[in-house]
This record gives structure tokens, C-alpha cells and sequence, in this order.
């Protein structure tokens, strides 16, 4: 690189570094100042320094995908560490601005009710918006929000909150759920607030779902999701994702197959949609939070695999060609890029790929690039929140390696720049007005080409009420030529409560499986005791029928059936198990209809099914022992009198990873209960919570490693405001919690081990620790 030219560039970072903490929004046509620079190639580019750059700047960083170009839509000063964000009618743009977010490597001031929602508009028509209003302020640490009839859901953890919005204005806030969040730390709590196809709320991080019914607020339970990011397909099904995965997702609807507490995991939900977790950057990332272990890093310190994947989207736009119908996109923000994947079904089966060997859908060179969210949007673009910062890893994991990179590079401060950038094919037109607020448009544009278009029109017509379209859209259910526009006129009826039996008996006998798939989901919200006999001898004839797609789907529906008629419950349960005992899904779906009845089950299925190699048989024994297990936990309040502060630990840092009742998280965690590495030897306990574990590891004579579970686990011993007593605490809990039953590790063994180890910068392995 040219001296003169390295030296002015730098000059320039410099003063956007000041621009960045000094400018406030003052209204309407604020400007950000950019200069045209030329990029050097990556080998000729100085990676030791991570200057801030103007969004113009660092738009030249990027590499996207030919064909396609980026485009600024919001910086700052108009917008500061945006997190998560939703579009209105009028095409305004709400941003959930997360300020107080590690404001240095401490996370000193976190607590600081700085975070706010504000609306961002596009007053002159140029693409980029030009004025900001403040909705509401004051929050901690806000994550997610969902505007909903004449109303916005806001996560504020703990709590989720519903405000009125008079005229951009908050009412009266009424609380909707107390307990949104349930311990965990930043990282690891519920986000997402995904208006869903079936009209239900669904969350990542989570296991639970919300619906607004007059103005009651419904909670149920449902399955458990995620870390970052929640998307839906065409269809209603969910995908999301871990740190460290790629793609997960649901093969079946969302609402199915929750209702056993002694069920821990279901087939077909949680499943590896793209198991390959390879990313590409385009520039060294020395930075990420264990860079010092092999195989994190390749030789030119690039990162190897997902290490904060995040901001999981289907995506449903109609902008990008048919070429993309099946893209599924992912955020990695310590890599700098965004993934493309695609998506392929057979039957009710979801596989998928990465789109491109060896290469990107987006990367950049600029380190500062943070990608933390993705969206469908009105006009069919890609929408990118770039939270812009240099600090993207939490306190809690953040490791003395990746402290001295933050340093090296100076990485902690601006904390108030903000972008959100579009992703546009080159030469298209991606411009798309408010959309006029009449219900008969809206009917029509239940089958617009763009998915976000139909999920707004579908949203807009329930939260408006609007009876007069019944008609229009029970005639859209016989029409079937657009099946998208058949499914979303359907789950419309449902939200207005004007679905009848006989239609949906008419889309279960469809020879489409997408419209039969949607008329099976819908069946809960309509199944009672005066239709029930109508439903039943269709659900009968495709079981016979060997309709295998239908299959896993009546049997989650025979949950419903037993509710108002358990002989008749009964009777498909029979036909169901015979018809098909070696098919794990309908295995997992008929268990889920008999929470705490699972023994008497098993004993009554050797008049259905005489092999017990079968699946259904290996699945109910499975969760006969998953409740034998629950039943010999000891008793979890005494333990949290006992180790009040090694309690609070345990929910806030460990139970999002190994679970509540340390029998592990599927993707996350192996078990801590009955395992030898939490109740055998202190000091390799003391020493995998100090400064972590990582590589495969044994656990019980089963052998745990990625991508089953997260192949690495963080330590807190880089955490110094954690006491040594507060460390001891959280293992004498762990150790005596559930079937453990070890002896208390002391202060006194905690402050020795973490003496010993006090230069220590990197995780353990197995290895390691056996030697010891």
C-alpha cells in the first residue's frame, strides 16, 4: 500500500473514530461524511490495526457475491448498536438499539438503562433513511421486538412487555410475561419474537411461545430453539442455530409435539439442517474468543468453523431470482461474512448445504463488520444489522487471549456506530411504498410472489378484524392454483376465528402435500367435541392409505383426539403404531401424547407390535429412563439454600448449555449429571470451569464431540470479579444436584488450583487433564 495513502486513511479513520463518539442525532438529513477509497488486496493489507471506517468505507470492504451489491440504509449517528429490528406498513424501520452492551472487556456499566427502540424513516425517498424518532428509552439491555394489532412487544429480560403506540408514542406498558428470561447471561437468553405462519409468537433460546387473544396473552409450551436468530419458511416451519452450528430447524409445523415434560428431545425438531460448519473469511480473524486453540485458527489465522453463528433467515423475498427459493442465510460476525446455504426437502425431510466451496455469499476486510441480525423485507432485499464494534464477546466467556487482541488493536471503543445495510441484485428495482391499508388488497396480496408481503397481509387483516373478507378468502381456499396464497388465506380464517370444518376436511383430502400439511397444523386450534367425528375418519383413511407424509402429523394430533375422547384416541394410536413401528418420528409423535403414562404404554404395546428392536419401543424406553433418572434428583431447594450463590451460577452460566436438570442440551452440552468429570476428581473439575474444555470428551461411556454437542466449552476463570467462593459454590451445587451426590469442593481448593493456574490463557483437553 501506497505510504501517503496508508497514512491519510489513517487520518481519516481517525476522524470517524471522533465522528462515531461525539454526534448525536439532530433530525431529519443528517449526512455521514465519506471519501472514495481504493481496496488493496487482503496480502497487501495491514491487519494489525482495526480502524474505523465510515459506513461508505467500509462498504468497500465488503465482497459480495457477483451480481449483487451492497446498500447503506441507516448509520450512525441515526442509528447506535442496533440488535434486532422490524419493518411497519409504511415501510419505517423499528431498531432495537442494545447501547449498553460491553461497553470495555468488563462489561463495565452494562446494567445502564441506555438501550432504546426507535423508528427510522426515509423522509426524501433516496434508500437511505433520514430521520430518527426515539419510541422509548430507557431500557436494559432490550433484544427483541414485535409489532402486533396497535401494539409492540419488547424483550427486555427479564421481562416481555406489550406498550399501545398512540401516534409513535408508547401507552401504558402491560407485562406479558415475568419470567421471559429465566436466568442465563446476554448470550444465552430467549430473542426473536417471530410473528409466525400459524399466528403464534416463537422465540430462539426458548420453550416458549405467545399469542395475543383480545387482550389476554396466552403462553404455552413449546420446543426449545436456538441461540440467535429465528426464521420461517414458506410453510410456518422454523430454522435457527447454535454459536457453533450452521443450520437447524424443524421438519414439522411448530405448534406439534410439545406437550411431554418427560420428553427431551423430539424427532424431526432441533435437527441438523447444514451440518457443514466450514466458514471462509477473507481476512485474518485473530479475534475470536479462543483463536489460541488448534484448529480454531488455520496457518493464515483465518477462522475455520462457526464461532457465533447468529441472525438465522430463510429467505422469502421475491428480488434475488428462483435461484434463491431455497436460501437460507447466516450471520458470523467474528468472521466478518454472512453464509449462504441451500435448502432441499424430500418428503418431510430437510437437508441442506452450503452454496459454495471454499467462498462467501458476503465477507469483509473491515473487522469491525459485525452482522448480528438478517431479514426479509417489503421490497425483497436482504436486510444486514451490522452492530459495528469491536467488542462482539460477552464477559462472561471473554478469555485473556482475546482481551489482548481487543487491546492490540483497539477494539473497545466506539460503542455508538450502528448500520444497517441491503443486499440488492445489481440493475433491479427494489423500491416499495407503504402499503394501503385495505383489507380487500390485502386478501390479494396473501399471494404475492414476496413472503414477507403475505406474512404482513395475513397480520395486518387479523389484527384489523376485518370480518368483510371472510368471503374472499374462504374463496381463496378453493382456489389452490397458488398453493401459498391458499395456506396463508387459511391460517388468516384461523386468526379471525371464521374456519370451518368442512373446509379444512376438504384441504386434508387435497393431493398437494403442502395444503394437506397446513390443514393437519391447523387441526388443534379447531378439533372439538362436536367436529371431532369428522376429522377422525380422514386422519383413519390416511393412515391406511399409508399417506407417510401425513403420518407424523396424526400421531402428534391424537394429543387432541384423547382429550375429548380417549377411545377413539386409542383406537388410531393402534392403527398408527401398526402401521408404522420402525419410523422414529411417529414413534417420538405417539409418546409425545402420553406424558406420565409412558410405562403403561410400553406394557400395553406387545399387543400391537411384537419386536422390541423397533423404534417404537427403543423411544419409550428411552424416556422411561430419561423419568427414572428425574425421579432420583435430589432435592433442588435444600441446594439452593444451601449454595444460594452456586445456584444463581449455575442458572445464569451453565444452565443454558447442560439444561436445567443437567442431562445436557442437545447441540449445546453433555450432561453433568452422574458424570465422572463433575463428581470424580476436584481438581479437574476446578480446572475445566476455571479455563474450560475442549475436543471430544467421554461422559458415562459415550463419547460427546461436535457437532453433536458445541465442541468447546468457555471457562470463567477469565472472569476476575468472580470470587473464588462464589466458584466453589457453583461446583458444591453441581456436584450434590440431581443424582450427584460428591463432596463439596472448598475455597480454600478453588483459590489453590486458580493460584497454580493463574498464567494460564487456553482450554483444557482430555489429555491434559488425565495426566493430571
Amino acid at each position: 500500500m501506497n505510504k501517503f495513502f496508508y497514512y491519510a486513511l489513517l487520518l481519516l479513520c481517525c476522524c470517524t473514530l471522533t465522528y462515531c463518539q461525539t454526534n448525536k442525532p439532530k433530525g431529519a438529513n443528517q449526512v455521514v461524511a465519506t471519501l472514495e477509497t481504493k481496496v488493496a488486496p487482503p496480502s497487501k493489507i495491514d491487519f494489525s490495526s482495526s480502524p474505523v471506517l465510515s459506513p461508505q468505507q467500509s462498504m468497500e470492504q465488503m465482497q459480495v457475491e457477483d451480481g449483487f451489491e451492497v446498500k447503506l440504509v441507516a448509520s450512525e449517528p441515526l442509528v447506535s448498536s442496533p440488535v434486532a429490528l422490524t419493518f411497519d406498513g409504511k415501510g419505517r424501520i423499528w431498531v432495537i438499539e442494545m447501547n449498553g452492551y460491553m461497553p470495555d472487556t468488563i462489561g463495565t456499566g452494562e446494567e445502564v438503562p441506555s438501550g432504546k427502540i426507535v423508528i427510522l424513516e426515509d423522509t426524501n425517498k433516496d434508500g437511505v433513511a433520514d430521520e430518527r424518532k426515539v419510541f422509548l428509552d430507557s431500557l436494559v439491555l432490550p433484544r427483541a421486538l414485535c409489532l402486533i394489532e396497535d401494539g409492540i412487544l419488547v424483550a427486555e429480560p427479564p421481562r416481555l412487555w406489550y406498550y399501545p403506540i398512540n401516534n409513535d408514542k408508547p401507552g401504558k406498558r402491560v407485562l406479558v410475561d415475568e419470567a421471559y428470561t429465566d436466568g442465563g447471561n446476554v448470550e444465552h437468553q430467549p430473542n426473536g419474537l417471530l410473528r409466525a405462519m400459524d399466528n403464534w409468537i416463537y422465540n430462539s433460546k426458548s420453550s416458549k411461545r405467545y399469542r395475543k387473544r383480545g387482550d389476554t396473552w396466552q403462553i404455552e409450551r413449546t420446543h426449545f430453539r436456538g441461540q440467535w436468530g429465528i426464521s420461517q419458511d414458506n410453510y410456518g416451519r422454523l430454522y435457527y442455530n447454535t454459536n457453533s452450528e450452521n443450520v437447524l430447524g424443524d421438519y414439522f409445523s411448530p405448534g406439534l409435539g410439545a406437550y411431554n415434560k418427560n420428553q427431551r428431545s423430539v424427532a424431526g425438531f432441533n435437527k441438523k439442517i447444514v451440518a457443514d460448519n466450514k466458514v471462509y473469511p477473507a481476512r485474518p480473524t485473530p479475534g475470536v474468543n479462543r483463536g489460541y486453540m488448534k484448529d480454531v485458527l488455520d496457518d493464515s489465522l483465518h477462522l475455520v468453523n462457526f464461532t457465533a453463528a447468529c441472525g438465522t433467515l430463510v429467505y422469502r423475498g421475491d428480488l434475488f431470482g428462483p435461484a434463491y427459493g431455497s436460501a437460507v442465510f447466516v450471520a458470523e460476525p467474528s468472521a466478518n461474512l454472512i453464509k449462504r446455504n441451500s435448502i432441499s426437502e424430500q418428503g418431510y425431510i430437510i437437508q441442506g448445504r452450503q452454496a459454495y466451496k471454499g467462498k462467501e455469499f458476503l465477507t469483509s476486510l473491515d473487522e469491525r463488520f459485525r452482522p448480528v441480525n438478517l431479514y426479509n423485507a417489503p421490497d425483497g432485499a436482504l436486510y444486514i444489522v451490522d452492530m459495528y464494534r469491536g467488542i462482539i464477546q460477552h464477559k462472561t466467556y471473554l478469555t485473556t487471549y482475546l482481551k489482548q487482541e481487543i487491546a492490540k488493536r483497539q477494539l473497545t471503543e466506539p460503542l455508538n456506530c450502528g448500520r444497517i445495510y441491503k443486499v440488492v441484485p445489481k440493475g433491479k428495482k427494489e423500491q416499495r411504498g407503504p402499503l394501503p391499508d385495505q383489507p380487500t388488497w390485502f386478501v390479494t396480496l396473501l399471494g404475492h410472489p414476496n413472503g414477507w408481503v403475505r406474512d404482513y397481509a395475513q397480520q395486518r387483516l387479523i389484527d384489523g378484524k376485518y370480518k368483510e373478507v371472510i368471503p374472499a378468502l374462504k374463496q381463496s381456499l378453493k382456489e389452490t392454483t397458488n398453493p401459498l396464497q391458499t395456506i396463508h388465506a387459511l391460517w388468516t380464517l384461523e386468526g379471525l376465528d371464521a374456519l370451518q370444518t368442512e373446509e379444512v376436511v376438504a384441504l386434508l383430502q387435497q393431493t398437494m402435500w403442502p395444503i394437506r400439511m397446513q390443514a393437519l397444523s391447523v387441526l388443534p386450534s379447531l378439533i372439538n367435541k362436536t367436529n371431532y367425528t369428522q376429522y377422525l375418519p380422514v386422519m383413519e383413511r390416511m393412515v391406511e392409505q399409508k399417506d407417510t407424509l401425513a403420518a407424523p402429523y396424526i400421531a402428534f394430533l391424537i394429543h387432541y383426539i384423547e382429550s375429548i375422547e380417549r377411545n377413539a384416541a386409542n383406537k388410531l394410536v393402534k392403527k398408527v403404531v401398526k402401521q408404522y413401528p420402525d419410523d422414529i418420528y411417529v414413534a417420538d409423535a405417539v409418546i409425545s401424547n402420553v406424558e406420565d403414562r409412558e410405562s403403561v404404554f410400553l406394557k400395553e404395546l406387545p399387543a400391537l407390535v411384537s419386536d422390541t428392536n423397533l423404534a417404537i419401543y427403543t423411544q419409550t424406553n428411552r424416556v422411561i429412563t430419561q423419568i427414572q433418572n428425574a425421579q432420583a434428583r435430589r432435592n433442588p431447594e435444600a441446594l439452593k439454600k444451601e449454595f444460594p450463590k452456586g445456584a444463581v451460577m449455575f442458572t445464569s452460566i451453565c444452565q443454558t448449555c447442560h439444561g436445567p436438570d443437567g442431562n445436557g442440551v442437545q447441540s449445546l452440552g453433555p450432561p453433568l449429571n452422574q458424570s465422572e468429570w463433575v463428581t470424580g476428581n476436584k481438581e479437574k473439575l476446578i480446572s475445566i470451569v476455571l479455563y474450560g474444555l475442549t475436543g471430544p470428551v467421554e461422559v458415562r461411556g459415550r463419547l460427546y464431540k461436535a457437532p453433536e454437542i458445541n465442541g468447546d466449552m468457555p471457562g470463567i476463570g477469565y472472569n476476575k470479579e468472580l470470587t473464588n467462593e462464589e466458584v466453589a459454590q457453583l461446583l458444591s451445587f453441581i456436584r450434590k444436584s440431581w443424582q450427584n451426590n460428591a463432596d463439596k469442593v472448598t475455597v480454600e481448593e478453588v483459590a489453590k488450583i486458580r493460584q497454580k493456574l493463574n498464567t494460564r490463557q487456553n482450554a483444557f483437553t482430555v489429555e491434559e487433564l488425565n495426566a493430571m
